[in-house]
């Protein structure tokens, strides 16, 4: 029995936003992508019938705990995990079962909640995956101090150097097109754009390397909805049907360890033979595309990719990007988001990411950074480990294909319209040590709100019993939200004599997230601090142990 016929209906994301800097969880990314993507699809949870989530960091069974925000009806969810490629992974898995016939709809789901600064290793008591991908890099161009990711990259770019003659320019152009680029997408984590100058007067990194050339940490979530060929004309959604012609990931090969390549073993054999495979597949070639989203983690990593999808021949990339042939008015437009780079990398979340603003081109949607005469798109994740994932796209009725003229253009507008705005954070108060805010100094809330009073009976306690700060020794962030869904921070000080309670957010121990309303009832014992959690009325982040230290301050 031939394959059947695999589309994207329905794609949705969250604005891309630096780790920390707005008060949310993993499962209010994923609700929020999840039913964007099951409203642009026009469908309701109650139709998916499986589940693919993926993330990178996290505790076993995460996208369970995701995908319940969304709807919770017994279907099947699977968690992936593939590194930087963990979106497509999702993507590639949902569409092995629609395609094998095993269901006929599929939530694909990606996040991650991030820590600042470079990726980490987080387990030392156990062998590292990527032992033997370092191991080359010690061997071939030693290890020196720093993020092991950037090394492996920049050195990568050092040997495209040695080898075929490219300049530091060239990388840093491919930096200043996708900073440019990013200036059009609303769900970009950075929309600043840079001269050539100030790209190459960044921080250097490693090789040619400067830090505006590196893509930065993220949170975020983004998802698709994966169906059938029935299911598309059962539902009429033959005009915004996105078809997957041909997808392919490749693991590692043995050219990755066994040539001593900088190059090879960041992933480019695995990257050239999966766009192999799906133009030989699709039976079109690279030719055919005009746009193209691929994993730019690093400059360098995207001037090799253009060869190895066969752009251009090797040791040409840099000449690619410096003849303007990979951005508006040149042969393709590459990473028209702002790529990696500029939009953020919150990594299971990158696949489904690049997958909407593929799917958002395809159907015309883009306006201001929209590529004229998409037919065919393809999309290039990779993750060191290893697993590159391609995939090409197309619309499946193409001679239904509608101008978009609803209200709400999820491409062009980052909001989630089923939420009212959130107020922006308040930027960072002085330290625990420097004061202590009191009633006096004016409200930490508004007025109007009733927490107002809890948090000024608060603060006269830490002021009549210093024995507070000994007991609990932690700092508290709470995020009170108002009737309008409007978030207020406040910061409670048991840490630092002489503690106290203050306007703004704050490096906490344990953050909570509970409605104005809950938060008077949890401080005058109307609400179960523990019943509130499981209901889903209070959100704990940080150190539950923090969270249990409440009962010191509750009723």
């Amino acid at each position: 029995m031939a394959p059947r016929r695999v589309f994207v209906v329905g794609v949705g994301m969250t604005k891309f936003e630096k780790p920390g800097r707005r008060a949310w969880d993993y499962p209010d990314m994923a609700k929020e992508a999840g039913q964007k993507a099951l409203a642009d699809a026009g469908i309701d949870y109650k139709e998916v019938q499986q589940a693919v989530v993926g993330y990178v960091y996290g505790d076993s069974t995460a996208g369970q705990r995701a995908v319940y925000q969304i709807g919770i009806t017994g279907i099947p969810i699977v968690n992936v995990n593939n590194n930087c490629s963990t979106g497509s992974t999702a993507l590639y898995s949902a569409k092995q079962l629609v395609e094998g016939g095993l269901a006929e709809c599929i939530l694909a789901l990606g996040f991650e909640k991030m820590e600042p600064g470079s990726l980490g290793i987080k387990f030392t008591d156990r062998a590292n995956p990527l032992d033997e991908h370092i191991s080359v890099l010690a061997k071939t161009r030693g290890f020196g101090k720093g993020p092991f990711a950037p090394q492996m990259f920049g050195n990568a770019g050092v040997e495209h150097m040695e080898r075929y003659g490219s300049t530091m320019e060239q990388f840093a152009r491919v930096a200043e097109k996708n900073h440019k680029h990013s200036a059009n997408n609303p769900y970009s984590q950075f929309r600043d754009v840079y001269s050539l100058e100030s790209i190459m007067k960044s921080p250097a990194v490693h090789g040619p390397l400067t830090k505006l050339q590196c893509c930065p940490t993220s949170d975020g979530a983004a998802a698709a909805i994966v169906v059938s060929e029935d299911f598309v004309v059962r539902h009429k959604l033959q005009g915004q049907a996105v078809e997957i012609l041909g997808m392919s990931m490749v693991t590692d090969l043995p050219s990755s360890f066994d040539e001593g390549s900088a190059i090879k073993v960041v992933g480019f054999d695995m990257s050239q033979k999966a766009a192999d495979d799906v133009f030989r597949k699709a039976g079109k070639s690279i030719s055919d595309v005009q746009v193209v989203e691929l994993h730019d983690c690093f400059s360098a990593n995207e001037l090799l990719t253009y060869e190895a999808l066969r752009m251009c021949p090797p040791g040409k990339g840099g000449k690619l990007v410096e003849d303007g042939q990979v951005t508006y008015g040149g042969k393709w437009v590459v990473n028209p988001s702002g790529g990696l780079i500029s939009k953020g990398h919150p990594l299971g979340a990158t696949g489904l990411a690049q997958c909407a603003e593929l799917s958002w081109q395809l159907r015309g949607m883009a306006t201001n950074r929209q590529v004229p005469n998409t037919k065919y798109a393809l999309q290039h994740n990779l993750g060191l480990g290893g697993a590159a994932v391609v995939t090409l796209y197309a619309m499946g009725w193409p001679d239904q294909v509608r101008p978009f003229s609803k209200p709400y253009n999820p491409a062009i507008h980052a909001e989630d319209p089923t939420k009212p705005k959130v107020v922006s954070p308040v930027p960072p108060a002085a330290s625990p040590s420097s004061s202590s805010s009191s009633p006096a100094g004016g409200a930490v809330v508004p007025g109007n709100l009733k927490s107002a009073a809890i948090f000024e009976q608060l603060s006269k306690r830490i002021a009549s019993d210093p024995s507070l700060i000994g007991k609990v020794a932690g700092v508290y962030q709470f995020n009170i939200k108002d009737a309008s869904g409007a978030v207020h921070a406040v910061t409670v000080d048991l840490k630092t004599a002489p503690g106290g309670v203050r306007k703004g957010e704050s490096k906490a121990d344990c953050t909570l997230t509970i409605s104005d309303e809950d938060f008077v009832k949890m401080f005058t014992g109307a609400l179960n601090p523990q019943q509130a959690f499981m209901k889903g009325q209070l959100k704990i982040q940080g150190n539950m142990s923090f969270a249990m230290k409440l009962n010191q301050l509750v009723g």
